[in-house]
């Protein structure tokens, strides 16, 4: 089976992953000379390398395969789940120094779950420590907060993002134009996962695909959407994005619209301007009944800029 890319280029090491903060990288580097870590709470937008971080803390760790547990809580987000599964896993003696129980999407627990849990962290933490990760930082309790390091990973530089994908592009001899891949980079910005998958899906017989020729089964409509922009095809970009998005991704839009401000303006007093209007957009979000229409008047605003 081919491998997917995302995992075969996912960083293993320190020295592999890419750091936006110093101090944060010094203080995994702490962590792991010490042999031991806290309850840490990984927060940060999806795909810019949450779990791949606590991952290489893992790698680096060197713990025993059985002394790790990894829970999706989009998918177990009741209160069973901390109750027996994890209280089972955090009570028995590790194997090795400590366990660790690796918990993706916490934000996704449900209120009642978190409250448990926030007990189960302090019965069992000599044997157990707990990482998680969580795209809404908001949506985790107080008291879990108070017993957790937050790190906060920033979203890549955009022109690095660019570079990691064009890397493996070539590692995997695929052939490709800038302004193809530009496009695929700007529609999935910052979320580097997304765009690694979607370049693996566009890559056929050694070439990247143009969104326009990969189909619907290769190409989200952001991908074909930004293609049709940067064409000049305005009015068909603005159609796709309101006839596309789902009302409860309205929020992630206007964040990705945020993200890439250079779809909109070169100069930075365009940016400046987008900035402006792309605020304005999500505030008024939350207050008009037709979503879609300040949507789209947002779109025709931004779609002005010189």
């Amino acid at each position: 089976m081919k491998q997917l890319w995302t995992e075969k280029y996912r960083p293993r090491k320190v020295s592999d992953y890419v750091w936006r903060d110093e101090d944060q990288k010094s203080q995994v580097e702490t962590w792991i000379k010490q042999g031991s870590i806290p309850h840490v709470l990984l927060s940060g937008s999806p795909g810019v390398g949450k779990t791949t971080l606590a991952k290489v803390l893992i790698n680096e760790l060197n713990l025993e395969a059985a002394d790790v547990m990894e829970i999706n809580a989009s998918r177990e987000r009741g209160i069973d789940t901390i109750k027996n599964k994890i209280t089972n896993f955090a009570s028995t003696i590790p194997f090795g120094k400590f366990k660790i129980v690796l918990m993706d999407e916490a934000d996704y627990l449900t209120p009642e779950a978190q409250a448990v849990m926030r007990g189960v962290m302090e019965a069992y933490a000599d044997n157990c420590r707990f990482m998680l990760t969580c795209n809404y930082p908001n949506k985790i309790i107080p008291a879990l907060h108070s017993r957790c390091q937050g790190f906060h990973v920033d979203k890549i530089d955009a022109t690095e993002f660019t570079a990691r994908c064009a890397t493996i592009l070539v590692e995997e001899a695929v052939d490709f134009d800038l302004d193809t891949l530009d496009s695929y980079v700007v529609a999935a910005y910052p979320d580097l996962r997304k765009c690694i998958n979607s370049l693996q899906m566009a890559s056929v017989e050694g070439k990247l695909m143009a969104p326009r020729e990969s189909g619907s089964s290769t190409a989200d409509y952001r991908i074909k959407m930004v293609d049709l922009f940067k064409h000049g095809k305005i009015k068909e970009a603005r159609t796709m994005a309101c006839s596309n998005v789902r009302p409860d991704e309205m929020e992630d839009m206007f964040r990705w619209m945020y993200d890439n401000l250079s779809l909109w303006s070169k100069s930075p007093e365009g940016q400046d301007r987008a900035i402006v209007i792309i605020r304005n957009g999500l505030v008024n979000h939350s207050l008009v009944a037709d979503p879609e229409i300040n949507l789209s008047a947002t779109l025709v605003e931004l779609t002005t800029i010189d």
